[in-house]
């Protein structure tokens, strides 16, 4: 990957960054300072939406002994991003990001509040994306996307209402989803680094050894409709319905 960096003149005219993606692909994806400092914005820990509550069933894991090191929990983090929530959440992002209308997202919208196997990942995505909704309109408002948040309010999925918000407001779908997938694998990294526990280079490491899979996954989600979406992993489900009775916990999934 490379970038390039130019500035525009005449009042009004933002800064382009042009970042080089995919060179084999020959696919250049141009990116405004603007829609990167609202990414980062998106998915700072900062931005109130709860992420650090929850743990996708890494709690019940680590309790079971299935995750006892860096590695471990870097296979379950990847199992998710495949074969998961990350693999469902990731065909949802893309398809609420280039919607073509409000009827097509509403039906986005309403598949994805199905698409949760148990009580506490679907508190996991519908409470981290009812607040990514409410933050979001309030700060960077924008009529459409309100009204889109009030028509499923207490039922929008977190990476949907990214997704739509990412689409709404012009960004480009590859920068985004991939912003995206990154917060939602730094959250669960730093629930392994509390719960194994890791040390917070350990955490890194893990953090780093994600960007290859990370790239993969949105490749595959870019390309996916929604006939493409289902799971693989029961086992990340029992292991959230068994966090629900767990005896002591640190994480609400």
């Amino acid at each position: 990957m490379a970038t390039i960096t130019g500035t525009g003149t005449g009042t009004g005219t933002a800064t382009i960054t042009a970042m080089i993606m995919g060179m084999d692909t020959g696919i250049i994806t141009l990116v405004t300072d603007d829609d990167l400092f609202r990414l980062m914005a998106w998915t700072s820990p900062a931005y109130p939406v709860g992420g650090f509550s929850y743990s996708h069933g890494i709690e019940m894991a680590v309790e079971e002994g299935r995750i006892p090191d860096r590695h471990a929990l870097l296979r379950y983090i990847e199992a998710v991003l495949r074969h998961g929530a990350g693999h469902v959440d990731s065909v949802l992002f893309a398809q609420a990001h280039r919607a073509p209308d409000d009827a097509a997202l509403d039906d986005i919208a309403e598949l994805a509040a199905a698409w949760r196997g148990t009580a506490e990942t679907a508190l996991e995505s519908t409470q981290q994306g009812g607040s990514f909704a409410s933050v979001t309109a309030a700060t960077w408002p924008d009529a459409r996307f309100a009204g889109f948040a009030k028509r499923h309010r207490g039922r929008l999925a977190h990476a949907v209402a990214f997704g739509a918000a990412a689409g709404m407001a012009g960004m480009p779908l590859r920068p985004s989803l991939l912003a995206y997938l990154q917060g939602f694998c730094a959250n669960l990294v730093s629930a392994g680094v509390r719960l194994v526990p890791l040390g917070q280079t350990d955490g890194q490491n893990a953090t780093a050894a994600l960007l290859p899979i990370v790239a993969e996954c949105a490749t595959i989600a870019e390309s996916a409709s929604l006939d493409d979406i289902g799971t693989a992993v029961p086992l990340l489900d029992m292991l959230s319905m068994r966090h629900e009775t767990q005896y002591t916990r640190l994480f609400r999934s």
